[in-house]
């Protein structure tokens, strides 16, 4: 499980599948930076890992200030699916 911060928005939302760093991850929560005050364009800060993982997440198994943090652009994020079904 990861933070990713991704500077644009790609269309994505809640339970989203992409494709980044040549692996597919699941946006488990995102949230929208930058829409009212901030940057030219959006960020969305989002929480990602494994399927397998989802339960941590539910349960807050997890330490988010120790999550290691990415940032990318929007065009480095390939989308497998948009939103969750």
């Amino acid at each position: 499980m990861q933070k990713l911060i991704i500077h644009g928005d790609p269309g994505i939302r809640k339970g989203a599948v992409i494709e980044y760093d040549d692996e597919e991850w699941v946006c488990f929560s995102i949230h929208r930076q930058g829409d009212w005050h901030g940057p030219d364009r959006p960020q969305l800060w989002c929480t990602i890992g494994k399927p397998d993982e989802k339960d941590t997440y539910d349960r807050r198994e997890y330490i988010p200030n120790h999550l290691d943090v990415d940032d990318i652009d929007a065009d480095a994020v390939d989308v497998v699916r948009a939103r969750a079904e």
